[in-house]
């Protein structure tokens, strides 16, 4: 079973269908050339085509070939999904994070996982590459199968709006959904917040599936209330946050809330009790990743003591808030910050971290390419409200000029007060802000996180965060 013809060998299933970059049924030639002994197809004419020029070719007709995909793969593969307790997580910002977290809770009582997200891939203890947050289903339903045969009993995925809605997770049956948060990101394809938030709530509502078991949702944004409504068909509706907000208390909620760097506490209050959580994650947006993935493991059959316990010895997520270890001085992080409102949350963090030292936040941020353009000034207005220094430099353009991004951006960044230092070569702009750097300052790295490549115009090149910043802090030393 296959949907890139590319990797159809003889005696496959290919599966053409149209996709939002192009249309698989192109690829139907090529796909009977190596050997495809049947054709799945979402558009007529292929159909008809298929049936006149290639008898031998088993041929079918389906109305929609991302659905067809999933249900077939599915039973050729044994329906490992049915085998696989699954938590899908959602959401703009907070999502890989607390998909780690919620399978190191898993794992610490003994659990074997498969995880799917937007850094890596596990199957049990071994790592894979993740090419995609969430990948098609077909992929999705192998990876699962690898899971089952290595003993996996619990799944935990990113569910991205462009996965929701294409349906390239039709047909998962998703035990416990978790909402994070929704703030403009990605309108270069749905177009407007409406059809974005339309997309995330489709998690609630079951995409080919019934509705999850539990819905567990974030009470303190202000979608939180309309994803609840769209949870109607969930046996239950489970709030986290911190207050009273938009007409109600959050069932599970922080409390004495404390904040340090490298050190959050706080008493989480569940109707099934109160324990006190400790964590090395650091700032308040990493309570609410706390938050959720804890609740997601209590319905999952955790205790609150062991929640409490795997919370203790939660590593931090590649790429979020990671600190770049140096005798400066100065505190240096990365993180993927990559949407105004994850670069407020970033900046208001590291100004938290400094106001008793009274030091200066530096940050370091770029905008990509082919992508919503309306959120390029508002990134940088986020970005000078919260800095002392702004080094505002390249971010995977891919097919768009650099300096035609970043002085889209420089809008919002001279709305502030804050400096800004304008360098198009993202190293030589990492250079820069670290040099800036006094002692007590934090330098913020944002945008690119756990990535390794720079997209450019003619091609993708190896380009890393943390690993430039490290070489410049040693030169420094």
């Amino acid at each position: 079973m296959e949907y890139d013809s590319r990797r159809v060998k003889s005696g496959h299933v290919f599966v053409a269908m149209r996709g939002e970059a192009t249309d698989g049924n192109r690829y139907i030639e090529a796909a009977v050339a190596k050997g495809a002994t049947a054709v799945v197809t979402d558009s007529r004419e292929a159909y008809e085509k298929l049936r006149h020029e290639h008898v031998g070719v088993g041929a079918a007709l389906v109305e929609r070939g991302r659905r067809a995909l999933a249900e077939v793969s599915a039973a050729v593969m044994g329906h490992p999904e049915r085998d696989l307790a699954l938590s899908a997580v959602t959401g703009t910002n907070g999502k890989t994070t607390t998909a780690f977290l919620l399978e190191a809770m898993l794992r610490s009582v003994g659990r074997t996982c498969v995880l799917i997200g937007t850094i890596e891939t596990h199957v049990g203890d071994e790592v894979r590459v993740s090419p995609h947050t969430t990948p098609e289903s077909r992929d999705v339903l192998e990876i699962f199968a690898d899971g089952v045969k290595a003993g996996a009993t619990e799944a935990v995925m990113e569910m991205s709006s462009h996965a929701l809605e294409q349906e390239r997770v039709w047909g998962l049956p998703v035990d416990v959904a978790m909402f994070t948060n929704l703030t403009q990101d990605h309108l270069d394809y749905h177009g407007t917040m409406e059809k974005y938030f339309a997309a995330k709530a489709r998690l609630f509502e079951g995409v080919g599936s019934t509705p999850p078991r539990i819905a567990v949702v974030n009470h303190d944004d202000e979608y939180g209330g309309l994803i609840e409504k769209a949870a109607i068909g969930c046996s239950e509706l489970w709030t986290y946050g911190f207050k009273k907000n938009y007409g109600g208390v959050p069932e599970f909620r922080a409390e004495n809330v404390t904040l340090q760097a490298g050190e959050t506490s706080f008493d989480w209050k569940t109707p099934m009790g109160t324990v006190e959580m400790r964590s090395s994650l650091t700032g308040r947006v990493n309570v609410y990743n706390l938050l959720a993935a804890s609740c997601a493991a209590l319905a999952r059959g955790l205790s609150l003591e062991q929640i409490a316990e795997a919370a203790g010895k939660l590593m931090p997520v590649p790429g979020r808030f990671e600190t770049i270890a140096n005798q400066l001085g100065f505190t240096v992080v990365v993180d993927y910050a990559h949407t105004d409102d994850a670069l407020r949350n970033l900046i208001s963090l590291a100004r938290e971290l400094v106001a008793e030292r009274g030091a200066r936040v530096i940050t370091l941020f770029g905008c990509g390419g082919d992508r919503d353009k309306t959120k390029r000034p508002r990134m940088g207005r986020a970005a000078g409200e919260g800095s002392d220094l702004v080094v505002l430099t390249s971010d995977n353009p891919r097919s768009e000029d650099p300096m035609t991004i970043i002085n889209e951006a420089l809008v919002g960044v001279r709305e502030t007060t804050a400096r800004c230092i304008v360098e198009q070569d993202r190293a030589a702009a990492i250079e820069i802000a670290i040099r800036a750097a006094k002692v007590g300052d934090i330098v913020l790295i944002a945008g690119k996180g756990h990535e390794k490549v720079q997209i450019l115009r003619d091609g993708t090149v190896p380009f890393d965060d943390v690993a430039v910043a490290a070489e410049v802090l040693r030169e420094i030393a």
